[in-house]
């Protein structure tokens, strides 16, 4: 049975505070995946006990319990479409789509304001962890071949210890596409408590680590059933070009001579 004829059937059952949370569920649908229990209590007016008692009266243990079977219903009827088509063509149009989406909500402004933040930093530390830390880890690549000698640091502990350290002219990017990572939030707030610069690359403006960001570079890409999707590490990493690019073209970067010059390095390390 599906969350929403699960409400329905228990509606006549609920308390009045208990309907408003059911209310509110069925009218924004699968994007209470992503929504909090601050969330609901701020769209109801209720509390965490209402929330929790509605969750265990259609038969969850809890909130989260209960985000899970949304997400599995959504992720099922997305799943019986694609079966339709060529899997090929499913994968290639969730890609571009990725790009596209992600384009759609570039601030040219912002991405001036996070070149500058990059051009005047004295170091710069990129923040991630899990899938995000492998992002991070391409955007200290990227950047290095654009002249940039920026760290990613992707255990959680060693961030916290970077963190504590900085001053008002280092500059830290943090990656988090929910922008709810702990670990993550954690370790940009002790950097922020330091005066260092932030430039936060997630999707939601208004999430925890969005709101510790002097910028914001927003993705696109939702995944909280599928963490680490690669439709999300695509609009993370075309917001890392675009960053990357921005950067060059406003320092006017010779990125022939750059690229020459790791090139020859390399070279020698390729097997005849």
């Amino acid at each position: 049975m599906s969350y929403t004829h699960l409400i329905r059937e228990h509606y006549p059952k609920l308390t009045k505070s208990e309907k408003k949370v059911a209310d509110f569920i069925l009218s924004a649908q699968d994007k209470v995946i992503y929504s909090t229990i601050s969330d609901v209590k701020k769209n109801t007016g209720v509390g965490d006990a209402t929330i929790i008692r509605f969750c265990q009266k259609l038969g969850f243990s809890g909130f989260s319990d209960l985000k899970i079977e949304i997400a599995k219903e959504d992720f099922n009827h997305h799943e019986a479409t694609d079966q339709t088509v060529n899997f090929a063509d499913v994968v290639s149009k969730r890609l571009v789509d990725a790009v596209l989406a992600t384009q759609q909500l570039i601030n040219i402004e912002h991405v001036e304001a996070a070149v500058k933040l990059v051009t005047e930093a004295r170091h710069v530390y990129i923040f991630g962890v899990g899938s995000s830390g492998n992002t991070s880890t391409d955007l200290e690549g990227m950047f290095l071949r654009a002249g940039v000698q920026a760290k990613a640091v992707i255990d959680p502990h060693f961030q916290a210890q970077v963190a504590s350290l900085l001053s008002k002219d280092d500059l830290v990017i943090a990656f988090s596409l929910s922008g709810k990572t702990k670990d993550t939030y954690d370790s940009v707030t002790i950097a922020k408590q330091n005066h260092a610069k932030i430039i936060s690359i997630t999707n939601y403006l208004l999430s925890p680590i969005a709101q510790q960001g002097d910028v914001v570079l927003q993705t696109a890409i939702e995944e909280f059933l599928n963490g680490g999707s690669l439709a999300g590490k695509v609009s993370q990493l075309y917001i890392c070009d675009v960053l990357v690019n921005g950067y060059e073209r406003a320092n006017q970067v010779d990125t022939l001579k750059l690229k020459e010059t790791v090139l020859r390095s390399i070279l020698d390390k390729s097997l005849d």
